[in-house]
């Protein structure tokens, strides 16, 4: 009888490509690991990994076996939402995922959403563009808040995809730079020469930043390239250089910027919240899905007066969003 905590092993070894990566990924020593997987392959009659001794790879029959086990472990946690959702009660930690932009955004609105279910504890991590999909995959987490910029991120075999929000990307300039004022007429092709700052090459953002530029004839060698938006946010503040910057990215509130619309149909990035089709019907991860949903419609409200590098007129009520702060008068300090 094969056991399925030496498949959830197995699963990991193929995912991480050697045991002292799934070692560390489980919490487990490696030397622990390799004798797990040796008692694995005496519980299945023959050789899962070819060793040497510089590496360890699946053989085919390792490859064949976590094949199964995806499934049967897919299979596993089916009936173990299925029992708890019948159960009804919200409980246990449930593990959330996320671009660091959309964990500033989303956390406030998850925290007073979920605190409610007293038996429910809430973990929201970061992860870097792209990683979000592969640890719902392999079980790390239960939910990932991930990004799209091409319109790649689908429903698959065995995970879910929710979309939740279109995040723009919107022009920032210091509050005395002249764009800052939403009466001159915002002309890309005018800014080539700014001192644009970005993201490095390779990133989503900055290759979307490429992307919306190419049409304009480009701009000069970007001559600061730094990691991190909201660095990037702090010294467009500062009056050192301009950029173009998803709007959620202004969800952590930094001071001393206008924002102006791009005209036309900017380039912008899908938000979807991603979880396996086997644990949705499990209260703690069902109850956080709406939870999310709930996060991005007030999330999506803000983000319209991205249109609003307008000035406010006399006896208009605030927005109350988290672009109150770029808004009002563009020309204040």
């Amino acid at each position: 009888m094969l056991e399925l905590r030496r498949l959830v092993l197995i699963c990991e070894f193929a995912r991480r490509g050697s045991i002292a990566a799934a070692a560390a990924a489980l919490g487990y020593s490696p030397s622990a690991v390799s004798q797990q997987l040796q008692a694995l392959e005496r519980e299945a009659g023959t050789a899962l990994i070819d060793r040497t001794a510089r590496s360890a790879e699946l053989t085919d029959a390792g490859r064949r076996l976590v094949a199964h086990a995806e499934r049967i472990l897919s299979m596993v946690e089916e009936a173990e939402s299925d029992l708890s959702a019948h159960a009804g009660t919200p409980s246990g930690r449930v593990m959330v995922t996320a671009f660091p932009t959309a964990a500033v955004a989303f956390a406030p609105a998850l925290a007073r959403s979920l605190r409610r279910h007293t038996g429910l504890t809430l973990r929201l991590g970061q992860a870097r563009s792209g990683r979000g999909m592969r640890e719902v995959r392999s079980g790390e987490v239960d939910i990932a808040l991930v990004d799209d910029w091409y319109g790649r991120v689908r429903d698959s075999d065995s995970l879910r995809v929710f979309p939740l929000l279109r995040d723009p990307l919107v022009l920032v300039v210091p509050r005395r730079h002249r764009l800052a004022d939403p009466d001159v007429p915002l002309d890309l092709r005018e800014l080539r020469d700014e001192p644009w700052m970005a993201t490095p090459d390779g990133e989503p953002s900055r290759l979307a930043v490429d992307r919306l530029l190419v049409d304009v004839g480009g701009i000069r060698p970007t001559p600061w390239e730094f990691e991190g938006l909201t660095t990037i946010l702090s010294l467009v503040a500062k009056g050192i250089g301009i950029a173009a910057v998803p709007a959620l990215a202004l969800a952590g509130g930094v001071r001393g910027l206008a924002v102006r619309p791009i005209p036309g149909n900017p380039v912008g990035r899908d938000v979807h919240a991603v979880a396996r089709g086997s644990s949705v019907h499990r209260p703690s991860v069902s109850v956080t899905l709406r939870a999310i949903h709930v996060a991005a419609r007030y999330i999506a409200a803000d983000l319209e007066p991205v249109r609003a590098a307008e000035r406010p007129r006399p006896g208009d009520a605030p927005a109350g969003g988290f672009l109150d702060s770029h808004l009002g008068s563009p020309l204040g300090e």
